[in-house]
């Protein structure tokens, strides 16, 4: 199953993640380290290796990266099962060097770790499952079968039990412990990816909607003029085509069909032009184009503005920043969907600093989700309520990551807590006992700046 946020699909991350060419370079890098081990090893120290095997072992590895240089470009991306089956051949390659080698009194048995670690970095759980099964199972199998590393005297190399099986124990741990830190390590990028993505996303979906409105209003104000003077003509044609009755038709028809465009263009137009003073508001009217869409959706939603000191009175004009009302928007949503009955939005105010508050009704965080709250695909809430009173919510953890994200882009920091002891007894409650959300800003991040002789003028759309 894949993820989906507000219309988008992500595909599934482990798919046509590794290229092709990486895996050929790690293999031709084995390869040579594997010939330079196998001469060093005859050559400088004089141990009898089976060298006709041990060369044909690495021929194959040379020969299998020499098929995929030919048969397909180096750029493609392999798919989850090639890849495994990539990662086998490898694995199978390594265990039967280890055989021809002396099994685990080779040093180089810990290299067995590899294809483990790559498999729990890119492919999927059953994938690294079964190659890590397959690791330790050719491990513990070169504990007991195995050509032994003999010196030129013809004398074995031997090493003490308690030794070999501690190496046998030391890989098989590293297995284990790599394959599980690399796969956490992964998930967790993975799945960070995959949230900034879908944050990008709907930034950029609420960026392209507000230049839209901004389009369409100004296409309605400029085409207002012409449409009016055809209502103009056209009703002077009427009076004056009294003797022609089927002209004065035409003339009406003319004067019903501006009226209808004048009317789709007004409504067309309600969110308002680009204008260059729409791009501030007062910290209030931001807050309620944010919270506007989940205003009737069956709980109360309080406002209240104030300064937070006397003399802090004047209320900010802040920037209408896509990011800001995509943010509280979220954070808005998260507190209507979680609440019982009713949602305080509160704003305040310093001559330093903005704060925005969000409070509900609800049961509130968990508190062992606190610490995580706002990372993505981290469920906040103890009990979803019914999916009809959610419409569109996926439940993957991303609203409160989007928020957050969104948020701090724009120079806020977030603070999540509860209101009350999510343990009290329901009667022991205060009406604010669910979850709060704190988004304060430095004035200076979010203020809009005083311009000397006003904002300047609009900029003329030509057709």
């Amino acid at each position: 199953m894949t993820p989906a946020f507000a219309g988008f699909q992500i595909t599934d991350v482990g798919a046509h993640m590794v290229r092709q060419r990486t895996l050929i370079l790690l293999r031709w890098m084995a390869i040579t380290g594997q010939v330079a081990a196998i001469l060093v090893a005859s050559q400088v120290y004089g141990l009898q290796l089976p060298l006709g095997l041990c060369m044909l072992a690495v021929g194959l590895s040379v020969l299998a990266n020499l098929v995929l240089i030919m048969l397909f470009p180096q750029n493609r991306r392999l798919t989850e099962g090639e890849a495994f089956l990539t990662l086998l051949f490898d694995l199978g390659q390594l265990a039967f060097l280890l055989f021809l080698t002396g099994g685990l009194t080779n040093p180089f048995a810990i290299l067995v770790l590899a294809p483990v670690t790559i498999s729990a970095s890119v492919l999927r759980l059953r994938y690294t499952v079964v190659l890590g099964t397959l690791a330790i199972l050719a491990v513990s199998t070169a504990t007991v079968w195995y050509l032994p590393l003999r010196f030129v005297d013809g004398s074995a190399l031997v090493i003490p039990g308690i030794f070999a099986f501690g190496f046998w124990l030391s890989i098989v741990i590293g297995i284990l412990f790599l394959g599980l830190y690399s796969r956490r390590v992964a998930t967790e990028m993975r799945s960070m990816s995959e949230a900034l993505l879908a944050t990008q996303m709907a930034l950029a979906r609420e960026q392209k909607l507000t230049d839209l409105a901004g389009v369409v209003a100004a296409a309605a104000h400029e085409l207002g003029t012409p449409l009016a003077t055809i209502k103009l003509v056209s009703a002077e044609l009427i009076s004056e085509l009294d003797a022609h009755p089927d002209l004065q038709d035409d003339a009406r028809l003319i004067r019903e069909q501006a009226d209808r465009c004048r009317d789709i263009l007004r409504d067309m137009g309600r969110a308002g032009k680009d204008d260059l003073h729409l791009r501030q508001a007062p910290l209030s009217a931001v807050v309620r184009e944010a919270a506007e869409p989940h205003l009737a959706r069956g709980k109360r939603v309080e406002f209240s503005f104030a300064a937070i000191q006397d003399g802090d009175a004047e209320q900010p004009v802040i920037l209408r920043r896509p990011e800001v009302i995509h943010g509280l928007r979220n954070l808005v949503q998260n507190a209507v969907d979680f609440a019982r009955s009713a949602v305080w939005v509160e704003g305040e105010w310093t001559a330093r600093r903005i704060v925005v508050r969000i409070t509900d009704d609800g049961d509130g965080f968990p508190a062992g989700l606190i610490g995580r709250i706002g990372d993505p695909f981290v469920r906040a809430r103890r009990n979803d309520p019914e999916p009809e009173k959610r419409p569109g919510y996926e439940g993957m953890g991303l609203g409160l990551f989007i928020a957050k994200t969104l948020l701090e882009r724009s120079g806020a920091e977030l603070s999540f807590a509860n209101a009350t002891d999510p343990f009290l007894a329901a009667s022991d409650r205060p009406e604010r006992s669910g979850a709060v959300v704190e988004a304060v800003w430095d004035a200076a991040e979010i203020v809009a700046p005083l311009t000397p002789g006003g904002l300047g003028e609009n900029i003329r759309i030509e057709g």
